[in-house]
């Protein structure tokens, strides 16, 4: 599952350092702006799999125009928690009714997809 967080990056010296607003705690540093930006996946990753291991809420993203700093820059960081956890796939048994699961088919929706997104959603509410 893809998540979206702005962060804010600043530079220190020779050093970049980042800070998600969302996130307390999450924080994060790198020699380069890349090896930041690598490490703030990182970091975001890390953080989110704690809170849904821990059945903790995850707070939803800020809109990023509302975020202002005064010695840094803010910008979207992006990760893939799919990469950082166990993502072996477990078999449920569902019931819909006859007509959606035609209609559905014929749309050519994937279920276990759908089903993952709405998870997910319901989780991150």
């Amino acid at each position: 599952m893809l998540f979206v967080y702005p962060a804010i990056f600043h530079k220190e010296n020779d050093t970049y350092w980042v800070e998600f607003p969302d996130l307390e705690g999450c924080h994060t540093y790198g020699d380069s702006i890349t090896e930041a930006m690598e490490s703030a996946q990182e970091a975001l990753a890390g953080y989110l799999l704690t809170l849904l291991e821990q059945n903790q809420a995850i707070a939803p993203p800020s809109d990023i125009s509302a975020i202002h700093t005064d010695d840094g820059f803010s910008s979207f960081v992006s990760c893939d928690i799919n990469q950082y956890k166990d993502t072996k796939a477990v078999k449920k048994t569902l019931t819909i009714p006859s007509w959606l699961n035609d209609r559905a088919i014929s749309m050519g929706i994937n279920f276990s997809q759908v089903l993952q997104e709405a998870l997910l959603s319901k989780i991150q509410a």
